[in-house]
């Protein structure tokens, strides 16, 4: 996939993802829902920069 599509949804997962790192979620309490948020936006936001 494109570099200025990941760029695009990235905006998107800003918009309409919550930020956990804002909340200080603990990972360790994460719910495995909470954590595949946190490797999604991890995963979208690397291949945006890269």
């Amino acid at each position: 996939m494109s570099h200025a599509f990941f760029k695009v949804l990235a905006k998107c997962n800003k918009l309409l993802l919550p930020s956990y790192t804002k909340r200080q979620l603990d990972l360790s309490k994460a719910t495995k829902f909470q954590l595949a948020i946190v490797g999604w936006r991890y995963y979208v936001t690397t291949k945006a920069l890269g």
